[in-house]
């Protein structure tokens, strides 16, 4: 009897069944949707050449022989069927992206942004060699990465990896990525990293950064440890090729909490003890299927929520979710870009992707390619603000 095929099969096809109708609910049952449709979602083609090679293992030990692996095989094709409704909708959105873009930084925005070559013109042609062959983000031959940079006393909780291109960038900007994980768990190594490697091989210095978790660690012990994050690369960062100029702060579930919270009290010395003269100042911030309520701050009396913290002048926000996170509801993010445009004169772009789940940015995927390209663009509008850079070109 095929169990351990059938199992394979059955797996695959709950998680592209997910992804195609989620669970529409909080609390465990949507943690298990995300949870098992994460990857069917964003990389279908994953799930299609997983249920490939277990049938060609079957096929190969002779398992496909009875009745019951047929069955088996009925759910493998189910599984290629799902394949191109999902594409579909991930290439649903580029468009949103766009109207994002339109709406947040204004109409014209892309005439009066200085040409910054792909990142100025966002809609280019997606990878699709990447995208199908090789959606793993691996590391890449023109990348360095430089591993384990201690930034603080906290340990392996205070070290960063580096990235930059391996020709060596000239002033480029500087990105800081923080990962999720409820701010109990999670590492720098995980999340983002198609971000990472895309604007470092367009000549920016990529930083990913391990911070200090819960329960050792609470509110805002996140938000100081990214606070050194932001001052290291001032003082560190030109020694790559960065510009300590322009600094901007991005982060993943969790960790979009923390970045917008970092880029909402810039300069402010509670968050910033014992080097309270850094300047933590960012040009922008990026979250990506983030939660930006309030956290566990254990004894202390200070707001926890990014929402608390904005104010006219605060940094330009980015912010991008799916509208079938199971994790995070959409009407959260909505909430939360909602409560910024209320305070801040600056703009605030907010994205809504068709069919994104939490975790989209596992992966070269259609929808996380395209995102990138919104960032891309979001960046170089900011940039070009920035009489320095307008100067220099």
């Amino acid at each position: 009897m095929p169990i351990g095929y059938l199992t394979a099969c059955g797996v695959a096809a709950a998680g592209m069944l997910l992804a195609l109708r989620p669970l529409r609910r909080s609390g465990r049952l949507g943690r298990v949707s995300w949870f098992l449709s994460a990857a069917a979602n964003e990389s279908p083609i994953l799930a299609c050449y997983w249920v490939l090679a277990v049938t060609l293992l079957a096929l190969a030990q002779g398992d496909l022989d009875t009745p019951l692996a047929w069955g088996g095989l009925a759910i493998a094709g189910a599984t290629f069927v799902g394949t191109p409704v999902l594409i579909r909708r991930s290439l649903r959105a580029a468009p949103a992206v766009q109207q994002a873009l339109d709406e947040g930084l204004g109409g014209e925005w892309r005439e009066s942004t200085v040409p910054a070559g792909a990142a100025s013109r966002p809609g280019r042609r997606l990878p699709w060699v990447r995208i199908l062959l090789a959606p793993v983000p691996l590391f890449r031959r023109d990348i360095q990465r430089f591993a384990n940079i201690s930034y603080g006393d906290a340990g392996r909780h205070n070290r960063l990896d580096l990235y930059r291109r391996r020709s060596g960038p000239s002033r480029g900007p500087i990105l800081i990525h923080l990962h999720g994980g409820h701010f109990r768990r999670g590492r720098k190594s995980f999340e983002g990293r198609p971000l990472l490697h895309r604007l470092a091989a367009h000549g920016w210095v990529c930083i990913s950064a391990n911070y200090r978790l819960q329960p050792a660690a609470t509110f805002p012990d996140y938000v100081i440890d990214l606070k050194r994050v932001i001052a290291w690369a001032r003082e560190h960062a030109h020694e790559h090729g960065g510009d300590p100029e322009q600094v901007f702060v991005a982060g993943s579930s969790a960790g979009a909490h923390i970045a917008a919270t970092a880029a909402f009290t810039a300069n402010d010395p509670t968050f910033q003890p014992g080097f309270e003269e850094a300047d933590t100042t960012v040009a922008g911030a990026v979250g990506l299927y983030g939660y930006y309520g309030p956290v566990d701050s254990g004894r202390q009396p200070l707001p926890s929520s990014p929402a608390d913290y904005v104010y006219p002048d605060a940094a330009p926000l980015l912010i991008a979710h799916g509208d079938q996170d199971t994790y995070v509801s959409p009407e959260h993010a909505r909430w939360f870009a909602d409560r910024v445009r209320e305070t801040s004169m600056s703009p605030v772009v907010y994205a809504e992707l068709p069919g994104g789940q939490h975790s989209f940015d596992l992966f070269h995927s259609i929808r996380f390619e395209t995102v990138i390209d919104g960032i891309e663009a979001f960046a170089a509008w900011v940039r070009s603000r920035q009489p320095s850079v307008v100067g220099a070109r």
